[in-house]
């Protein structure tokens, strides 16, 4: 069998060991963590404030040094990249972040915005990077002349849908999603969520997705990881796990859902102007 595009094993991150004013042990964040993704698929990495879900996806994004353990991707540990192999990984791995207020220079235009990681690759010209960037800003739902405003002009939806059209202008194997919704009204999440889905199938991407929304995670995960104090409690096929959770904690958090016994798949949004 090949080895997934996604190799996680044995990672663990311990913050402030021997700092000042600290533990000598430090505090244990992430802990002896083992995942695989192969490609195309989606793991949902679920779990409550505190749990590790964030540090986890820093460390896969290369953000974060991890204390012990690799992460492989496509095979290779991505801590030992650097230099021309380490910008072909930047542009093979791809953020979303939780919010998109805070990622993005509210000094720069939307055009700006989506044009600087295809200048920073060398990728076309002025003009062929406007263009790619207006085509994309269309696939996500929004039309062309938003390259003209500003991130302060954009309602929270919109703004995710630019962070959407961000992640993938490079043409990504891989997106991270750091609960991209979370700060997002419900009908709205329900925009976001089912285009982020129409992206991923339509790229081919493979994708982590951390949210602390069992119903966000059932309805676009194809495995799930469920995360308690830095460990993860349970793991496997999404609809295995809500359907015959093993974990006390997994039961919990189903548990406490509203109206838990049908937590199914969220619906498709209904059509009408993009948020």
């Amino acid at each position: 069998m090949s080895e997934p595009l996604i190799h996680i094993e044995g990672i663990g991150k311990t913050f402030g060991k021997h700092g000042l004013f600290r533990k000598a042990e430090g505090f244990r964040a992430v802990d002896d963590v083992n995942l695989t993704l192969e490609r195309g698929q989606t793991l949902g990495i679920v779990g409550e404030s505190g749990s590790g879900k964030s540090t986890l996806l820093r460390m896969v994004l290369r953000l974060i040094r991890p204390t012990d353990g690799t992460i492989r991707i496509g095979g290779t540990d991505i801590w030992s990249l650097s230099g021309a192999e380490l910008k072909a990984f930047r542009r093979r791995v791809q953020p979303i972040f939780q919010n998109p207020a805070s990622s993005f220079n509210p000094r720069q235009s939307i055009a700006s915005i989506l044009t600087a990681p295809l200048e920073v690759h060398g990728i076309g010209d002025r003009a062929s990077r406007l263009r790619m960037a207006a085509e994309l800003l269309e696939r996500v739902g929004l039309p062309a002349d938003a390259l003209h405003r500003h991130p302060h002009q954009l309602s929270g939806g919109q703004k995710q849908r630019v962070a959407i059209a961000r992640a993938v202008i490079l043409k990504p194997e891989i997106v991270l999603a750091d609960e991209p919704t979370s700060a997002l009204d419900v009908s709205v999440q329900a925009q976001v969520l089912d285009l982020f889905a129409a992206t991923r199938r339509e790229l081919g991407l493979t994708a982590i997705f951390v949210s602390h929304n069992l119903a966000v995670v059932r309805q676009i995960s194809d495995q799930v990881a469920v995360m308690r104090l830095g460990k993860v409690v349970e793991y496997g096929p999404a609809e295995a796990i809500f359907a015959n959770p093993q974990h006390e904690y997994t039961r919990a958090l189903i548990a406490a859902v509203p109206d838990h016994r049908n937590l199914t798949r969220v619906p498709e949004p209904s059509e009408g102007v993009p948020e």
